[in-house]
């Protein structure tokens, strides 16, 4: 996922003022539940200096640059850069004790990008998808629309869809897996040409959007200004539960999976007290407060009890079977590849 430094405060200025140690935090957006940051200080003593980002670019200047953050929420593909620059510390489990409660399949998967699972803690994860305002979006089609990404990537179809708003995430690794795996391929593993080719794909879809932003969305799905947004699961359900006919659809070739983790950088200035706020978010309790706040599954194999039934029904919360199969990780990117991805995004964003 990405996003720059929006250093935003949730309004914690009073426990900083009465409590005497404290930590910052850097998170995605939209990513917690406020009522989760005020226990954790009311039941340790411990503020929290809370700010969030948009994008992986701006998380990673935030740990480039040296500035003292305690806990970070990376997703799992920007993993093996963070530890092999030594950006983020090994964890001490013994200092993690709720540990016991995590999802081990979940852990098996992020073994494959932390091995032994020493740095990260799985948070919450989920899958990009296709927002649809169902009404709105069959009208501009006329008619039913197919469940592909194709409405996006075919810029017939997209076409048919620009007039009632279309969106897409400033997210380019996502972007360009879901372009790549929709053309019987894959990012990591295509020549940079190959990628540079698809940018022209990109290139015939940047009319028809309205922005690529991954905040700005948010909002615009939830009061009905988009009819089709390339969506985070999470922000799907959250404009069907503000009473959109919006239904988050995982479309027939797959998409990409993303498991966002927390580690403690190694700029932190109170790794011990950071041990203790992942200690506390991995609680069942406390991480379903989160999932229902936020509507993102959690990597807590014993939070179900304590999530409201009616909330674990809604669907595209915890995919299906036939969905699972169709979702694949994010894959980590080499140097040269990266490279390629960012001068292709860098054309699409800025629509030239």
């Amino acid at each position: 996922m990405q996003r720059a430094l929006a250093a935003v405060l949730l309004g914690l200025a009073c426990g900083l003022a009465q409590a005497a140690d404290s930590i910052r935090v850097y998170n995605w957006n939209d990513y917690i539940a406020p009522q989760v940051l005020d226990d954790f200080t009311r039941d340790t003593g411990i503020a929290v200096e809370y700010h969030t980002f948009a994008s992986a670019e701006e998380l990673n200047a935030a740990l480039n640059s040296g500035e003292a953050i305690d806990v970070a929420v990376p997703s799992h593909n920007e993993l093996p850069a963070l530890i092999g620059n030594a950006r983020i510390q090994p964890l001490d489990m013994a200092r993690l004790p709720n540990r016991q409660h995590l999802d081990k399949q979940l852990l098996s998967k992020l073994a494959a990008v932390d091995p032994q699972n020493s740095y990260a803690i799985p948070y919450l994860w989920g899958a990009v998808g296709l927002a649809i305002n169902i009404p709105r979006a069959e009208a501009a089609y006329g008619g039913p629309l197919p469940e592909s990404w194709s409405l996006l990537f075919d810029a017939g179809q997209s076409a048919r869809l620009a007039s009632c708003g279309i969106s897409v995430l400033d997210a380019p690794d996502e972007t360009l897996s879901l372009l790549l795996n929709y053309q019987g391929r894959s990012l990591a593993r295509s020549a940079p040409s190959r990628v540079e080719r698809a940018g022209s794909v990109l290139e015939a879809l940047r009319p028809h959007l309205r922005y690529v932003d991954s905040e700005r969305y948010i909002d615009d799905l939830s009061n009905g200004r988009l009819c089709l947004a390339m969506a985070w699961v999470g922000d799907a359900l959250a404009a069907a539960q503000a009473g959109q006919p919006v239904r988050f659809v995982v479309p027939d070739e797959g998409s990409v999976l993303f498991i966002d983790n927390l580690v403690i950088p190694t700029s932190a200035a109170r790794p011990d007290l950071a041990h203790r706020f992942i200690d506390y978010l991995m609680q069942p309790q406390v991480i379903a407060l989160i999932t229902a706040e936020t509507l993102y599954p959690n990597g807590n194999a014993d939070s179900m009890p304590f999530i409201d039934a009616a909330l674990l029904q809604q669907p595209g919360l915890y995919p299906d079977q036939d969905t699972k199969r169709r979702l694949y990780p994010l894959e980590v990117l080499s140097e040269k590849h990266a490279q390629v991805r960012s001068q292709v995004w860098q054309r699409f964003r800025d629509g030239g």
